[in-house]
């Protein structure tokens, strides 16, 4: 099975890059990030951009991404008009600007998004989480901001998931423990911590999600990246 580079840009953004050639950029918020490097211009050409809310340290930074890598635009439809109204182009976004709903699937280019629930809050529509399948077959679930809920198990069970890309800073997400339960819920390969460390207010580090990992989900590894770093699976 071809590989996917899963590469952390800090926060909740990062960059999958199927050894197809397609690229998956997912809440690109780079220039604003505290954790982070660079801007839109530095992300290169991509194929596509997930948006799974419309809080500013997910959704300010998409109309530039967007127009500066050439993705197309999957969020829920109403954050895909609200990116319409902002000056994302029609050609840029999903269906038109009409974008998707929690549930459905669409694929494109032998890839399947398929968009799930979180447990979070928004102005606009619902906040979502993402599975992508590539069409190397390799899995990837980034859950969104979210807490804990019942339904990851079926998550898991629906779509076999190699990486999963989950927070853990607790306060406005799920803390180590609950993130820790949630991988025994979906029961990845592996498992990527993400949205902590980016504010003083934020887990810090990702040393207690690891170790209760170690000990109620066994089974799945716990790969820890720096803001920048990546690693293939």
């Amino acid at each position: 099975m071809a590989a996917v580079t899963v590469r952390w840009l800090g926060h909740s953004a990062f960059s999958l890059k199927d050894a197809s050639g397609k690229t998956v950029l997912v809440d690109p918020w780079i220039e604003g990030n505290p954790s982070a490097t660079g801007n839109a211009g530095t992300l290169g050409k991509a194929d596509f951009l997930l948006v799974t809310h419309d809080h500013f340290d997910h959704m300010s930074e998409v109309p530039a991404v967007a127009r500066e890598t050439g993705a197309l635009v999957i969020a829920i439809f109403e954050v895909a008009g609200a990116l319409k109204a902002a000056g994302v182009p029609e050609a840029r976004l999903l269906n038109g600007g009409g974008g998707m709903n929690i549930g459905g699937t669409v694929t494109i280019d032998g890839l399947a998004f398929t968009m799930t629930e979180a447990r979070h809050s928004c102005s606009l529509g619902a906040p979502a989480g993402y599975v992508i399948r590539f069409p190397s077959g390799i899995t990837v679930y980034h859950s969104g901001d979210t807490g804990i809920f019942a339904g990851m198990s079926l998550i898991g069970e629906l779509y076999p998931i190699d990486v999963a890309l989950l927070p853990i800073g607790s306060v406005f997400t799920m803390d180590w423990r609950q993130a820790a339960k949630a991988v025994s819920l979906l029961k990845p390969k592996a498992v990527v911590p993400m949205h902590y460390g980016t504010f003083p207010i934020l887990e810090p580090n990702a040393g207690r999600f690891a170790a209760e990992c170690a000990r109620v989900a066994p089974q799945t590894r716990v790969v820890v990246l720096k803001p920048g770093e990546a690693a293939e699976f």
